[in-house]
């Protein structure tokens, strides 16, 4: 069944004869609707030129948009300038076309003057509605629907358009596929509704429930099909304009990018996510732990060494789960003395301490609904622990110097550089609090037990140094890559950020060299000598007789030489640094 709408704006006639002409063809599988913006009565002159070619409208009713209980139609057609202007977006985003006739009603003078009007508006409307059955117009209309259907149908992305209310129009084959739902599903429907935690994963933009202003947005989102099985999705949403430029809704196209992530995963040559670097296992493992602790809703404990990325992992969680579009608030609980850590936390109200000249909101206020990210939880007293407990607990809390309990649907995530259970032993941590805070913890390896990601680590941030300064191109050379494999990096990614940032001072060049990285100790402590400094000594595991005979037995080939005498070639280069040797 074919839908035809004609809108005009008063409704008193126009719309009510194009109606009637299209009805008196009796065409099998064609219904025509007329209806105005607003809805007032049909003019008596309409219902007079209307008997003239034996046509009666009398009976017709002024129907308004909005009264209609079907508003999906294939076609629309407006009658007037007005209702062209403000034809809303309709369920299915039917073609629009505009005839754009006068308003009989307007005329002034005699009878037989307004008469001639009317009339002339009856026979411009019967023949654009011949024109639009006997000229091939309505099947154009029809075919170029159909056909623009035929090839979304026929492409491998997942294709999914709504309106601005979210209402599901067109579903494509590649999405019926991917998704596992058919389109009688999901069509007319509320997208939040159909699919199980949002088919965005409650990160799109359309989840506080205004229409975003975007033009196009991409993002990797993670979705659950109709079996219960995840799948990966590379997502782009764009808006659909019509002639006029308003947003009439939105096109959203989506990649299954499942596959090729459990392929990277399986053959290494995955590299980040969600803004965290790695391709070592440890680190793939932990993407895979951000992924299954994004949409649920339970406390983590990340533990791990200072400057291992302990924020960005929580950052993960908190941006890959459901409460993405609200706010991720971090605190530092180790920066700040308990009296102020309180107020930090809870907040206060005006006067309930020396310096307290208004009320304030807490961290815990802010992040509802969203993520709280306190760092340095070890560090906490005992005292502010039993408070803390009690948020956990009861999701409640007072502010500093009030009696009035406030409730707050957070998310926490907590996270310390100290052994918490040494910290429990010693009696300086509660047992029900870590119990409450690491329902699943995460440890985070420290930058010497991934030493396959330094390269990546390394590159990326020379990369963003050199952009930020806007220095032209510099490459680290093999030998001091050598040497940041060889060092024990004990301030982790932090530090080796520190020393990409001391080798471009140094470095004048386009090359970086072992002679621009700070000079360690051996036992790598990261301690840093002045560039002109006595550098200290170190324990010799070679003697220069013997790399002098490596050396010849190699033809001066000094990663031939290195393995020769078993050692490192970062070892071996500063052996050779340190003594001067010539080759």
């Amino acid at each position: 069944m074919t839908r035809i709408l004609f809108l005009c704006y008063a409704n008193s006639g126009r719309s009510q004869m194009a109606e009637a002409f299209v009805r008196a063809r009796k065409i099998e599988d064609i219904e025509a609707v007329s209806a105005g913006s607003i809805a007032t009565r049909v003019h008596p002159m309409a219902i007079k030129v209307m008997n003239e070619v034996g046509i009666d409208i009398s009976s017709h009713k002024s129907k308004s948009l909005e009264s209609l209980k079907d508003r999906r139609f294939d076609i629309v057609i407006t009658l007037c300038q007005k209702a062209a202007e403000q034809c809303p977006v309709l369920p299915g985003h039917p073609e629009i076309v505009d005839w754009n006739l006068p308003d009989p009603g307007e005329a002034k003078g005699t009878e037989e003057t307004i008469l001639e009007v009317f009339r002339k508006t009856r026979d411009d409307i019967q023949r654009l509605v011949s024109d639009l059955f006997e000229r091939g117009y309505l099947s154009a209309l029809l075919s170029a629907r159909q056909y623009e259907s035929i090839i979304l149908n026929s492409i491998s992305d997942g294709i999914l358009a709504h309106d601005p209310e979210r209402h599901i129009f067109f579903f494509n084959t590649a999405a019926e596929k991917i998704t596992g739902y058919k389109k009688e599903e999901v069509l007319g429907r509320d997208c939040h509704e159909v699919f199980p935690g949002n088919f965005c994963g409650g990160k799109c933009k359309f989840c506080d429930g205004s229409v975003p202003n975007i033009d196009e947005h991409k993002q990797n989102i993670e979705i659950t099909t109709k079996s219960g099985e995840k799948r990966l999705l590379d997502m782009t949403i764009r808006a659909m304009l019509d002639r006029r430029g308003t947003k009439t809704g939105f096109l959203v196209s989506f990649k299954d990018l499942t596959r090729e992530h459990n392929l990277a995963r399986r053959v290494g040559e995955m590299e980040s996510f969600s803004g965290i670097l790695g391709r070592d296992k440890k680190m793939l493992d932990i993407f895979d732990l951000i992924r299954e602790l994004a949409d649920v809703n339970v406390p983590v404990l990340i533990q791990g060494e200072s400057g291992t990325g302990k924020e960005l992992v929580a950052a993960a969680i908190h941006n890959e789960g459901l409460r993405a579009n609200k706010l991720f608030v971090p605190v530092n609980c180790g920066a700040l003395p308990e009296s102020l850590l309180e107020s930090e936390l809870f907040g206060h109200v005006k006067g309930a301490f020396t310096g307290a000249i208004r009320d304030k909101k807490g961290r815990f206020e802010l992040a509802d609904g969203g993520t709280i990210f306190l760092d340095e939880i070890g560090d906490i007293s005992p005292a502010m622990q039993v408070k803390l407990l009690r948020v956990l607990q009861e999701s409640e809390f007072q502010r500093v110097g009030s009696e009035k309990t406030m409730k707050v649907n957070v998310r926490v995530i907590s996270a310390t550089n100290k052994d918490i259970s040494s910290e429990m032993t010693a009696g300086r941590f509660r047992e029900d609090l870590f119990y409450r805070l690491s329902v699943v913890p995460i440890h985070l390896p420290p930058l010497r037990e991934r030493r396959n990601d330094i390269p990546l680590l390394a590159k990326y941030m020379l990369k963003s140094i050199l952009k930020e300064t806007g220095r032209k191109d510099v490459i680290i050379s093999p030998s001091a890559m050598d040497l940041m494999m060889s060092h024990n990096w004990p301030g982790n990614v932090r530090e080796l950020q520190n020393w990409i940032q001391f080798a471009l001072v140094k470095c004048h060049g386009n090359m970086i060299s072992p002679e621009h990285l700070p000079t360690t100790t051996s036992s790598g402590t990261g301690v840093v000598t002045p560039p002109n400094g006595t550098k200290k000594h170190r324990r010799r595991k070679l003697n220069i007789e013997a790399v002098k005979e490596a050396l010849l037995k190699t033809n001066q080939n000094r990663l031939e030489a290195a393995k020769l005498l078993g050692v490192s070639r970062a070892t071996f280069y500063r052996f050779l640094d340190d003594t001067g040797i010539v080759n």
